[in-house]
């Protein structure tokens, strides 16, 4: 046993990755994971605080100090299970979630040392444990209670619809899942490329899900195929989960020529559709040996270095803001960085420029500089006068932001929405406007986290379970 002062004197351990000038040639992850001697060198700097402030930070509950203390006794099993409790998607977590803003930022380690970066990594021993779990071809040990007899629908396949459905799946309910693509994920398969989360991963989670019984249904566009109020003849409770796909463009002259693309639209093509192995794969994607992506946040990060692996030769991030404002991970902006990607700051565009063909030449730019705080908290760019520049690219990535798509929306005039046009819901149940039908995820939150969007749906289950079985088809 290790005290609490040798403990602290434990530098954290950094987690081995592909170099940078290997890493943009091909697809694969870049960090490497922990070998279980690091594993466990790094398990031993947590205090296992008995207050567990960590837990506070995890959206799901996982119980951290339980987890990480069987790492550092190298029971890697053991943690693996207890991981499983709360988490049914760990290997995904351990490597998408910003564990720097929520458990890691409670953690006692960087109250005590004063250093962000001196937190106990732990996200990167989740993904351990799921990785070696999955290595040894074990699935989450979950009692699961007596069949209920009662019928849900999950519509959409992303981290709150699975989440949803494994829970109320174990609670003992028939549950189908309704994706409207061809491949169930969600923004796990269509928004994160495979450097950066694997699909294999997310395919071998997701089919842990169906051995615990849930139902899947490809291609079946709820609010098309059937209506919502078609699926409450056929179900007992329906959680709706369909994200925030929609893209938002900023409205500028020129956003309608050849070679803007969404980050949607990007980011669909290259990992969900392979664009990147064009042409042995069936969708192009234009590659530009000069591209420029508007945004500061993961989805832009994710745009900037798919399109360095796409052939781009410079690749040039512009962002209204500092750097300080950027609401992307700090490992997601070192790694762009590191590969190459260029920033610009404090910078907007105000009109793409075309050549004679309407194929994108350039950009108008205009200087920002920071006000006072918005909504956000962060300091509202304002337009320094009479700074406008202009910028030579041949590629333009727009990765501002999403909105829900509308169609389902559209379909059920009865779901009260807000002005952005997401499912205004109980932030506690997910209850919405229509008895017996719960939301969570992006659909509520706007573009938000997967763990928080699991949190969401961890939630909702239960509430789900309860309307079903004590509420008598009553709205609670």
């Amino acid at each position: 046993m290790l005290s609490k002062k040798e403990r602290l004197q434990i530098a954290p351990v950094k987690m081995r990755e592909q170099r940078p000038e290997q890493r943009i040639h091909n697809q694969n992850e870049v960090p490497l994971g922990y070998s279980p001697q690091e594993a466990i060198l790094e398990a031993e700097r947590c205090l296992q605080c008995k207050n567990a402030p960590c837990i506070n930070g995890c959206p799901v509950e996982v119980d951290i100090p339980g987890f990480i203390g069987e790492i550092a006794r190298g029971n890697f099993s053991a943690a693996f299970f207890k991981v499983s409790e709360k988490n049914v998607l760990p290997a995904i977590c351990g490597r998408v979630c910003p564990q720097e803003e929520q458990c890691q930022a409670e953690c006692t380690v960087t109250k005590v040392l004063k250093s962000a970066e001196r937190s106990v990594n732990i996200g990167k021993l989740e993904r351990f444990v799921a990785d070696y779990a999955r290595e040894k071809g074990m699935r989450p040990r979950v009692a699961h209670q007596a069949k209920s007899g009662k019928k849900v629908a999950v519509i959409g396949s992303g981290p709150a619809g699975l989440t949803v459905a494994g829970d109320l799946a174990r609670l003992g309910h028939e549950v189908t899942l309704f994706e409207a693509l061809h491949v169930v994920g969600g923004v796990l398969v269509y928004g994160i490329p495979e450097f950066r989360l694997p699909k294999s991963i997310v395919e071998y989670e997701i089919d842990a899900l169906q051995q615990s019984g849930v139902g899947l249904k490809c291609n079946y566009v709820i609010g098309k195929i059937k209506s919502i109020k078609e699926m409450l003849r056929e179900f007992d409770s329906v959680f709706i989960g369909t994200g925030a796909g929609l893209p938002r463009f900023m409205e500028i002259p020129g956003e309608n020529l050849i070679g803007v693309y969404s980050a949607n639209e990007y980011l669909t093509r290259a990992n969900l559709m392979h664009a990147f192995d064009f042409p042995r794969s069936d969708t192009p994607i234009l590659s530009g040996d000069t591209v420029a992506v508007v945004g500061g946040g993961n989805v832009a990060m994710d745009a900037a270095r798919t399109a360095l692996r796409a052939g781009a030769k410079k690749v040039t991030l512009v962002y209204r803001r500092s750097e300080k404002e950027m609401p992307a991970r700090l490992e997601e902006i070192e790694h762009a960085r590191q590969e190459g990607v260029r920033f610009q700051f404090l910078v907007n565009p105000v009109r793409i420029l075309a050549d004679q063909n309407e194929w994108v030449s350039g950009m108008e730019l205009v200087r920002m500089k920071l006000g006072e705080p918005d909504s956000t908290g962060r300091r509202r760019p304002v337009v320094v006068p009479g700074s406008e520049f202009t910028m030579k690219t041949d590629l333009v990535i727009m990765a501002i932001g999403n909105s829900p798509n509308p169609l389902l929306l559209h379909e059920t005039p009865e779901l009260s929405i807000n002005e952005w046009g997401g499912i205004i819901a109980d932030p506690e149940t997910g209850a919405t406007s229509i008895a017996g039908v719960f939301a969570g995820g992006d659909i509520v939150l706007g573009a938000a986290t997967v763990i928080l969007a699991m949190g969401q749906g961890r939630r909702a289950a239960q509430s789900m379970h309860t309307y079903m079985m004590h509420s008598n088809g009553k709205k609670v």
